[in-house]
């Protein structure tokens, strides 16, 4: 169990971050709720300001999906 003073420090990161990229958390929902199953690939690609690229994939799988429901469960509204 999360101690109450983490969980609203928590909450007030995200509410900072949520304010600097308005369109990410609207994102993540419209995936949570699309495409978050079972054979599904995730890309992930990073590009630092020197112009270095940092690119992966994976496949979900089950395991993936519980962890994902338990971790949404966490996380503070």
């Amino acid at each position: 169990m999360l101690n109450p003073v983490r969980l609203m420090e928590l909450k007030r990161l995200k509410n900072t971050f949520e304010k600097n990229h308005p369109r990410f958390f609207s994102f993540l929902n419209a995936v949570s709720k699309n495409a978050v199953k079972e054979g599904t690939v995730v890309e992930i690609q990073v590009t630092a300001p020197d112009g270095a690229c940092y690119r992966t994939n994976l496949k979900l799988s089950a395991s993936d999906i519980e962890a994902i429901e338990k971790a949404k469960a966490q996380i503070p509204r």
